[in-house]
């Protein structure tokens, strides 16, 4: 009586598209489509690393959760320690605001030192003013990473220098960098200013791509002699956002040459393709005993997948459901599932639902019914 159904499909463009292969001097590199999440390219990208002045970014993902949720106000004025002017200030060598002792600074002015400016002294200023000390500050930072679904990450300081407790991968770099453009639109076109005048002192933003690259408007720069050069940039082409991180270059020069090469890789050999629409009906299936014959079903939710044109061409999906299904049906019952398969990839398993609820026939009809089926053999 009921048997399962499969039903093949085929996205296909027609066109036979061969990506062409990524390589890079970084050490570690991964490209992300901000939208799908899904990544272009990978190397080394779990591996904690010394992530140097690109740890800021969570530092920054910190103190914008804190004025979003009225903690903290950007007029607030937070005072200049010795402790931040002896290890973040001019004389360290490092990056820095040049803020002096005992000085009052508002929050939306070390908030800017620290994007466009890397200011240690800016960043161990809000910790020791947040958190009591940066150490205190430190441990917020790793909870709230963990909270972020960032599993490779350990911090022990605000600033990013070097500490060998101090890690991230750069995944965990593109996660956080993804929710802070999510999460706090307002504050992110910060990273894209090119300049910060701080106390008569005019310092530009150190991330090459913004003056080099179309599009590019984020993220962070880093560097020490253990981490090497770093990047972590955003860049968007029409109404599409890729999030790229890369780290362990030998030098600017490389660093800047580097992360535009793999950004133009991604954009070029990349789009993003709505596989499913969830609003859009796949296939009527038979109901048995129901007072409907038919009863439509779409999948669950959205699918949009960041593939390679080659990819796009050999995505296979596949419809499973039993018929005839019983009635009664709910609306949103699940009643079978779409196998999406992309060679090399893990397949993907999306529920189909009921569009509308299905009720059982009537006591009389079904008699009817039954009857029919034992003498005749009737179908629905």
């Amino acid at each position: 009586m009921f048997k399962k159904v499969v039903l093949g499909l085929l996205l296909a463009s027609g066109v036979v598209f061969n990506a062409q292969a990524m390589e890079t001097k970084a050490k570690y590199a991964i490209l992300m489509d901000y939208d799908t999440g899904d990544y272009l390219f990978t190397k080394d990208h779990k591996v904690m690393m010394p992530p140097a002045s690109m740890s800021k970014l969570m530092t920054v993902y910190v103190l914008l959760e804190k004025i979003q949720n009225g903690e903290i106000s950007l007029d607030d004025e937070f005072v200049v320690s010795e402790n931040a002017w002896r290890k973040g200030g001019a004389a360290t060598g490092g990056s820095t605001m040049f803020l002096p002792i005992g000085a009052k600074v508002k929050v939306s002015d070390l908030l800017r030192g620290i994007i466009i400016q890397s200011g240690n002294d800016a960043c161990i200023v809000v910790a020791e003013n947040v958190s009591g000390s940066e150490e205190s500050f430190a441990v917020e930072m790793t909870k709230k990473a963990k909270e972020l679904g960032m599993e490779n990450s350990s911090f022990v300081n605000s600033t990013g220098l070097p500490h060998p407790d101090q890690r991230m991968s750069v995944e965990d770099l593109a996660l956080v960098s993804q929710h802070i453009i999510k999460k706090f639109p307002e504050f992110y076109e910060i990273f894209s200013e090119k300049v910060f005048v701080y106390n008569g002192i005019k310092q530009h933003n150190r991330n090459p791509l913004l003056q080099n690259m179309y599009g590019a408007d984020g993220l962070k720069t880093g560097h020490t002699e253990e981490a090497g050069y770093g990047l972590t940039s955003s860049v968007v082409r029409d109404g599409r956002r890729l999030i790229g991180v890369l780290s362990g270059m030998s030098s600017m020069k490389e660093r800047s040459e580097e992360s535009e090469k793999l950004m133009s890789w991604g954009f070029r050999n990349f789009d993003n393709y709505q596989l499913l629409t969830k609003d859009k009906k796949i296939k009527d299936i038979p109901v048995w005993m129901g007072d409907r014959k038919m009863v439509s079903v779409y999948p669950q939710r959205d699918v949009t997948m960041s593939l390679s044109k080659l990819d796009a061409n050999r995505v296979k999906m596949t419809i499973v459901y039993d018929t005839p299904v019983k009635a009664p049906i709910k609306q949103g019952d699940v009643l079978g599932q779409i196998r999406i398969e992309i060679p090399e990839k893990e397949t993907i398993n999306i529920p189909l639902v009921a569009s509308d609820t299905v009720y059982k026939k009537g006591f009389f009809s079904r008699v009817m019914f039954n009857l029919n089926y034992l003498l005749f053999g009737a179908k629905e």
